[in-house]
């Protein structure tokens, strides 16, 4: 009787410390999965709506909200001049749509800087800056860069006319921004124009600038290269700096002093030289 009492005792100390020991496996795999479900929480990355394009979008398309959705977003990786609402793109009491200013593809988060304010067209005027004004530059295939202006480029540009009796050419406004070719305005074409006049975006007091070297002489333009930050310094080319040509060098002769006597010949005085004497 003792050695049954025994034996079921000892069973149970053998069951006991195995569940005991499956009881630990169990908590041990329930904290690391807890850990690494704290882990993954703590680099998610958060997420904020943003308004997209639900299709592509072209230069002179009206904008409307059957056109946009909202999509969850990286907050670390928003672009600049983002919508996170329909109320941000079409206020209350505005109408209810934009014009595209700048292609955007489907999927792509609608910019400020794409669009124009609410009800507004693709106009020049919506394209200008505060305080900034619209100047057309009379052009030709040689002065126009052959045709390969866009709007959005930026040019340096050039006077050629008489100044101080002489044909010279001067940089006269340099990196100028361009807001239109003829009458496109679109900057996402490619296709080479040779345009008859480029419109340029100005402050008044450079429209003054253009228009009188415009009516005194001959503009030109010259392309500046994308992401050139560079600032032109003075620049003025006449026909003898083109040559190399250099002014004489005035010479003066050193005349040999003249001395002189005078007397009187009755009523009449006259001076008759003679040699110069220390």
């Amino acid at each position: 009787m003792r050695l049954i009492f025994g034996l079921v005792l000892l069973v149970g100390f053998g069951l006991a410390g195995f569940a005991v020991y499956m009881a630990q496996g169990y908590i041990q795999t329930y904290e690391r999965q807890l850990a690494e479900e704290r882990a993954a929480r703590a680099s998610q990355v958060e997420l904020v709506p943003v308004v997209v394009a639900k299709e592509s979008l072209r230069y002179g398309q009206q904008v409307t909200v059957e056109n946009l959705q909202l999509v969850e977003w990286p907050k670390s990786s928003l672009p600049t001049g983002v919508f996170h609402s329909g109320a941000e793109v079409f206020p209350e009491g505005k109408p209810k749509f934009r014009t595209v200013l700048r292609a955007i593809e489907a999927g792509e988060p609608l910019l400020a800087v794409k669009v124009t304010e609410p009800g507004t067209d693709a106009g020049l005027t919506s394209r200008l800056g505060r305080g900034m004004r619209a100047f057309a530059i009379r052009v030709d295939v040689a002065s126009g860069v052959s045709g390969f202006l866009r709007p959005g480029d930026q040019a340096d540009v050039y006077w050629t006319g008489q100044s101080q009796n002489k044909q010279v050419t001067r940089l006269i406004l340099p990196g100028i921004q361009l807001i239109a070719i003829d009458q496109m305005a679109d900057e996402d074409s490619s296709r080479p124009v040779i345009a008859r006049t480029v419109t340029v975006e100005a402050t008044p007091q450079q429209v003054a600038a253009l228009a009188q070297a415009q009516s005194t002489g001959r503009l030109s333009l010259s392309l500046v290269g994308s992401g050139d930050d560079t600032v032109a310094e003075v620049i003025e080319v006449d026909q003898k700096l083109l040559l190399g040509i250099e002014d004489a060098p005035i010479v003066v002769e050193d005349k040999a002093p003249v001395c002189t006597i005078r007397t009187r010949r009755g009523a009449e005085v006259v001076e008759i030289p003679i040699p110069c004497t220390n």
